[in-house]
């Protein structure tokens, strides 16, 4: 298994020091901003934003490789 890129880990680390702007995604377990009606990359609209759920995740999708396809990898 390859390690994550430091932006991921970046990323993960800036949502986790203030994880009640963002919130994550009951379908696909993507983090998004608070204001995200629909996901981006699923299309759920159910969401968890418990900020321990939103640090939580961050800290698993900061250490390791992207997995999931995102809205930008499929334009």
């Amino acid at each position: 298994m390859q390690n994550p890129s430091p932006n991921r880990a970046e990323t993960a680390a800036k949502i986790a020091s203030n994880p009640s702007s963002y919130k994550v995604c009951e379908g696909c377990d993507s983090i998004v901003g608070r204001a995200t009606a629909i996901c981006p990359n699923c299309h759920s609209f159910r969401f968890d934003g418990k900020p321990e759920t939103v640090v939580s995740q961050a800290v698993i999708l900061g250490s390791r490789e992207q997995r999931s396809v995102t809205a930008e990898d499929l334009g």
